[in-house]
């Protein structure tokens, strides 16, 4: 009897993009503590020291009340704190503040979406192509709404205006849009005035806002003498009102993935049904990390951490995009953001000119790369079966840390010459 056949309870669950190929290289002998292997394909930043940052946090302490549970939507003291940084870094001097109930604390991101996609009605949600890979079965497990596909063009850059949204929210339906900013794959940022305007669509049309902002703190643009971060919090006018949810959290911005700490922020009435769903999906996070996460969102400790962030990043960006460049790897767009260039390798000679040939021929050489068909979003398989649009791209990551980014450029440099 196959694996396939053998339970016939349950149906198969693909992997993640992310999952799927660091499981393709384990087979190989890839573990995250092998120093031999790059992982090009990684979603997470590099979690030591930067110059500049914070010191790291290598201990905490575990309060004798930590034993219990932690309150579904989090410690009161963590929401606090969350919606005084968001008040400080977006919302001086406007008369509607965050408080501690427009947050709601998750035990990871996906958690965090998970609450949401089980909070949403039979509604028309609208997600956009290439995105998260993890947007796919988050979209088709909650069967109460209708996913509809968007599809963003290399050939403009991924732009999307607000015009555009306004055209697809009422020729479609969308009560909702789901989507990352910075994108996760492309690095293209919505910010300052368009999306302030998207924003105002949103309200006026009352259609929901979920903008997954956990690459809001690695965005390589901004005027001079101002923090590079952003967020449509900024643009609210009321937060109880407004139908607008940001998520984000621990994993990339404070560089602690391990910690599972996240939070959505929104209306109170959006807050108390993310809730009700955490109460019966996975129960709340972990009450010591989320103590010891507080002293972490003082602003002081904020700024410090991006700006490190931004200059070690910033170079790592630079340095992957022109190796890839003189390799043959043609890009849409240099990202605005996040930690990931999306190159285009139809160029290169076979069978470096498609994601999964490319993804194939690199992992002998112990190096990690994401293919690109699977950024195109496809909730239950109901789109065709040709060929995915996003066939000859592949997602690397300038996660790592600048030594392993250059071994691994050094790899492939040396595999394609080859031919």
């Amino acid at each position: 009897m196959s694996d396939e056949s053998a339970f016939h309870a349950f149906r198969p669950v693909p992997k993640t993009g992310v999952i799927f190929v660091t499981s393709e290289a384990t087979k190989l002998g890839f573990s995250s503590s092998a120093p031999d292997w790059c992982n090009l394909g990684q979603g997470q930043p590099e979690t030591g020291e930067l110059p500049g940052a914070p010191p790291r946090v290598k201990e905490i302490p575990i309060h004798v009340d930590d034993q219990e549970y932690a309150p579904v939507a989090g410690l009161w003291e963590l929401r606090e704190s969350i919606a005084a940084l968001y008040n400080h870094l977006y919302r001086k001097g406007m008369p509607s503040q965050y408080s501690a109930e427009n947050v709601c604390i998750s035990g990871g991101g996906r958690a965090a979406l998970t609450r949401a996609a089980a909070s949403l009605g039979q509604i028309n949600l609208g997600h956009f192509l290439p995105d998260y890979t993890a947007y796919e079965e988050l979209l088709d497990i909650f069967k109460a709404f209708t996913a509809f596909p968007i599809l963003l063009d290399g050939d403009r850059g991924y732009s999307f205006t607000a015009d555009d949204l306004r055209r697809e929210v009422l020729g479609r339906g969308l009560s909702a849009l789901l989507l990352s900013n910075p994108g996760n794959p492309t690095g293209k940022l919505v910010d300052g005035e368009e999306l302030s305007r998207w924003v105002s669509v949103a309200r006026e049309l009352d259609c929901a806002l979920l903008l997954d902002e956990f690459y809001s703190h690695y965005i390589y643009r901004g005027r001079p003498g101002q923090l590079p971060v952003e967020s449509a919090a900024r643009y609210v006018e009321d937060v109880d009102r407004d139908p607008v949810i940001v998520f984000d959290g621990f994993t990339k911005n404070w560089r602690y993935p391990g910690w599972r700490i996240t939070w959505a922020l929104g209306p109170k009435a959006v807050m108390e049904r993310f809730a009700s769903a955490g109460s019966f999906l996975d129960g709340g996070g972990s009450k010591p990390l989320q103590r010891a996460a507080i002293p972490m969102l003082t602003p002081e400790h904020v700024i410090a951490e991006t700006n490190a962030i931004q200059k070690v990043f910033r170079e790592k960006r630079d340095r992957m995009m022109s190796r890839l460049e003189r390799l043959g790897v043609r890009f849409d767009r240099v990202p605005d953001g996040t930690f990931y260039c999306w190159g285009n390798v139809q160029s290169l000679p076979p069978p470096w000119n498609d994601g999964m040939g490319f993804f194939r021929a690199a992992l002998p050489a112990k190096v990690i790369t994401v293919p690109g068909e699977f950024f195109d979003i496809n909730p239950g398989k109901r789109r065709s079966g040709r060929a995915s649009r996003f066939k000859h791209y592949v997602r690397f990551s300038f996660g790592p840390s600048m030594d392993v980014v250059e071994r691994a450029l050094d790899r492939l440099d040396a595999l394609i010459a080859k031919g």
